[in-house]
């Protein structure tokens, strides 16, 4: 699918969505899992920050679905339940990675609240995983082959609104 003119991103912490909205209108909703912990902003709290943010980097292109990476980096593993009982310590980021920046300083910009520092994504995971319910380490996931349909259709620079009671 190509990128759309004017994509904008809304995810929903109660809803445990994400909605692509294009051109002013909802495009596509997907199921997402955010932090177990629930929303925070603080670093090293595992909690998901609210606020308005900025896709800064896409990472993954052309990699296969499942691709792990490690530093935002591609191992040359695809994911398998093998793999992954072979390093059950591993926060599985698979496929894509959409790097979020803050945009509003001293919420989720700079300082211990720095979201892009504290190494936020909306990226892939295990399909095993579940949807729709708070699972993460603070990241926004999703199905593999959503975060690779998003990522086709979102360029950098585009906003992305984390809200509350969305």
């Amino acid at each position: 699918m190509p990128e759309l003119d004017t994509p904008r991103l809304v995810i929903g912490l109660k809803t445990q969505s994400l909605l692509l909205i294009g051109d002013g209108h909802e495009r596509q909703r997907y199921a997402v899992s955010t932090a177990r912990l629930g929303p925070g902003e603080q670093r090293d709290s595992e909690q998901t920050p609210r606020g308005r943010h900025v896709i800064r980097a896409k990472i993954g292109a052309g990699l296969p679905p499942g691709a792990v990476l490690v530093g935002r980096r591609p191992t040359g593993e695809i994911w398998t339940r093998e793999l992954a009982d072979r390093y059950p310590q591993r926060d599985w980021i698979l496929s894509r990675i959409l790097w979020l920046s803050g945009c509003e300083v001293g919420r989720n910009r700079l300082g211990a609240v720095d979201s892009m520092r504290r190494y936020i994504y909306v990226h892939g995971t295990p399909d095993s995983e579940p949807m729709g319910v708070m699972a993460s380490h603070g990241c926004v996931r999703m199905r593999n082959a959503d975060i690779i349909e998003l990522f086709e259709r979102v360029p950098v620079g585009t906003l992305v609104d984390i809200e509350e009671d969305a």
